[in-house]
């Protein structure tokens, strides 16, 4: 059982929608880790019992226990008999940004927990290797940006991206540009994805992303856009974003410091 710890004023807050598309344990699972990675749960303020986050967040036990157990999953958390729930401090977590992997709603979480400005690099066709991988035509063209994204506490990058967006997507491409006079020809996202830009801008409507994670060293236009030594641990993500027809209309790839950035996933035993 829990100790009687007192609830921080930061769970005042709004609790999550109820509905949507997300379960109830989801979203509260969400909350909690956006707090916990802001660092307005930290260690040292004490962890809300159970009883205190079905109170303030109107839910049952069940509820807060499977929140709770993701967040111990993810390594954000640990939860002692006895002594109650504590936030993992960042040592702990090897003091990386921990982001889950399940689905899409996690993805945006991430996003919103981070800020990046795309450089858009005009028409191009994909690097060699890439193409190959995805089994695109080397020939095809795409529009092209690239951009590092950046954790809003401290400023520090924790991926240099480049995405690329098929031609045929011109139109949709040309609405998030900013003018040709303006100052700033920077896209800037801000809580949103590039993914969610252009489908929203082309009408479309994403059925299914695939991603290929990999260990990589960093080559040198990646260390320098990272401020990590050449040569350094990464982990490369390569996405791939298909709409309702099942066409590619997006892929990205990401390259993260190792010691910056950790996948974390849970799996469900069944029976």
């Amino acid at each position: 059982m829990n100790s009687p710890v007192e609830a921080p004023d930061t769970l005042m807050e709004k609790a999550p929608e109820k509905g949507g598309d997300k379960p109830r344990y989801q979203q509260l699972a969400d909350e909690l880790r956006a707090l916990i990675l802001s660092g307005k749960l930290a260690g040292s303020s004490g962890f809300p019992t159970e009883s205190a986050l079905c109170a303030e967040y109107g839910v049952s036990r069940f509820t807060v226990r499977e929140a709770l157990r993701r967040l111990q999953n993810e390594g954000l958390i640990a939860r002692r008999r006895g002594s109650g729930t504590v936030v993992q401090p960042a040592a702990a977590r090897g003091g990386a940004l921990h982001q889950p992997l399940s689905n899409v709603g996690e993805i945006l979480q991430y996003a919103r927990d981070t800020r990046i400005a795309y450089d858009h690099l005009g028409l191009q066709s994909l690097p060699k290797a890439i193409a190959v991988q995805i089994a695109m035509p080397v020939s095809d063209k795409w529009f092209r940006f690239r951009g590092v994204r950046r954790q809003i506490a401290d400023g520090q990058p924790i991926a240099l991206t480049e995405a690329y967006v098929i031609a045929d997507l011109k139109r949709a491409v040309e609405e998030i540009l900013p003018a040709p006079d303006a100052a700033d020809q920077t896209i800037n996202p801000g809580s949103n994805t590039l993914f969610q830009f252009i489908s929203n801008a082309a009408g479309l409507s994403m059925s299914r992303v695939t991603q290929d994670i990999q260990a990589v060293p960093a080559s040198a236009e990646v260390a320098a856009a990272l401020d990590i030594p050449r040569r350094s641990a990464c982990l490369r993500i390569l996405r791939c974003y298909h709409d309702q027809d099942g066409r590619m209309f997006e892929m990205s790839v990401s390259h993260h410091p190792g010691d910056r950035f950790a996948y974390s996933m849970h799996i469900d035993v069944e029976g």
